[in-house]
C-alpha cells in the first residue's frame, strides 16, 4: 500500500503541478495551515483525508532547506484546504529540471541562417509526498 501511495503521488507531482491531492477519505471544513502538524510516524488516532504531494518548482529558494520549507508550506496549505490538521510524510526526494531550447533555420535565396539549441540543467527540485490526516484528540 505504501509503495502504491508513493507511486501515485510521484506521478502526480511529476506531471508539473506544484501541489496535488487525491481524496482517500472525507474532506472536512478548512483549517489554518498553521494548525497542520508534520508527522514522520503516525499519531495514535487519526483519519486519512487525502494523499498530497508537492515540489519546490517555482520557488525562489536556493538552499535545500529553503526548498524543503517551501514544499512543506505548500503541503500544509493544501492539507488545510481539505480540513486536515496533520500530514504524515511518506517520502522526500528530488528531481532535476531541464530546459531545452529549440532550433530553427531560415533561408533567403542562396543564404541560410541557422540557430542551434541548448540544454540547461537547473538546480534540483525537492519533492515531498504525504497523507493529509485529521488527528483525533
Amino acid at each position: 500500500m505504501k509503495q502504491t501511495i508513493l507511486i501515485v503521488l510521484g506521478l502526480l507531482v511529476s506531471i508539473g503541478c506544484s501541489t496535488t491531492h487525491v481524496m482517500v477519505g472525507q474532506a472536512r471544513p478548512p483549517t489554518s495551515p498553521d494548525q497542520v502538524k508534520v508527522y514522520f510516524t503516525p499519531p495514535a488516532k487519526f483519519e486519512e483525508i487525502a494523499l498530497v504531494g508537492s515540489d519546490s518548482k517555482g520557488t525562489l529558494h536556493f538552499t535545500d532547506q529553503g526548498k524543503i520549507d517551501a514544499v512543506l508550506q505548500r503541503l500544509k496549505e493544501e492539507a488545510a484546504s481539505l480540513g486536515a490538521n496533520g500530514i504524515i510524510i511518506q517520502g522526500i526526494g528530488e528531481k532535476g529540471a531541464v530546459t531545452v531550447g529549440s532550433a530553427s533555420v531560415q533561408s533567403y535565396g542562396n543564404a541560410a541562417y541557422a540557430q542551434g539549441f541548448s540544454v540547461t540543467r537547473t538546480g534540483q527540485i525537492k519533492t515531498i509526498s504525504a497523507i493529509a490526516i485529521w488527528v483525533q484528540n
